[in-house]
């Protein structure tokens, strides 16, 4: 590792620091994990007892590569996004991800005063971290820190994660298009339902793992 590549990892440690305290301090169960192995290790340790574990349609969680272990560990895993899946089977999935044992997800943006937020097109995702599933874990890479408000959240999302997720999806929106949100009244728009979690949930045991690496968008 080079010198700069050494510092840099050092300078983004101390904010994933600072985000995990804050998030503990609202109510979060909260770790800083140095790589995304520490991440999946913890979400492989967290899901022994969960029999079924649903699958939030996130980058960031298909980048640590839990899915398959965790099929091999004997978990139903419940993920709308499987290939194959009818519209009918892939929304009887999406209700099912609501009641699961295990949620994992990753998040569009966090601030370094442990606020979560989001941006969904459905509400699956975002209903899902607030309450049905009886353990939820969310993965926040290091490229989704804010240091700023909830609205500078949103700013985030809008201008980093929405056009390439847009794109990934195949929708007919603008940003899809030109990689620039433009507010669009799309048919397929995308950003219909934001949340911003402050403070964790009262009947969900949230638990939010902060990685020095660059995940998802």
């Amino acid at each position: 590792m080079s010198m700069t590549d050494e510092l840099t990892a050092w300078s983004w440690g101390q904010k994933c620091r600072k985000a995990v305290a804050a998030l503990e301090t609202n109510g979060f169960t909260a770790a800083y994990c140095t790589t995304p192995e520490e991440a999946a290790q913890y979400i492989l340790r967290e899901a022994s007892d969960a029999e079924t574990v649903g699958f939030g349609g996130s980058m960031t969680i298909a980048g640590l590569g839990v899915e398959a272990k965790l099929a091999e560990n004997g978990k139903e895993i419940l993920n709308h996004s499987m290939p194959g899946l009818s519209a009918d089977e892939k929304l009887n999935v999406l209700r099912r991800e609501l009641t699961c044992d295990l949620f994992l997800c990753g998040t569009n943006a966090l601030t370094l005063r442990g606020e979560l937020v989001n941006i969904d097109g459905v509400g699956n995702r975002v209903g899902a971290m607030q309450f049905g599933p009886r353990k939820v874990i969310v993965v926040a890479g290091r490229n989704k820190l804010v240091d700023g408000s909830p609205q500078e959240a949103i700013q985030r999302v809008k201008t980093w994660a929405t056009p390439p997720n847009a794109k990934r999806l195949n929708y007919k929106t603008p940003c899809a298009s030109t990689g620039f949100c433009s507010d669009c009244n799309s048919p397929e728009r995308i950003c219909r339902v934001t949340t911003i979690i402050d403070r964790r949930p009262r009947l969900t045991d949230l638990h939010v793992l902060v990685v020095n690496a660059d995940l998802g968008f």
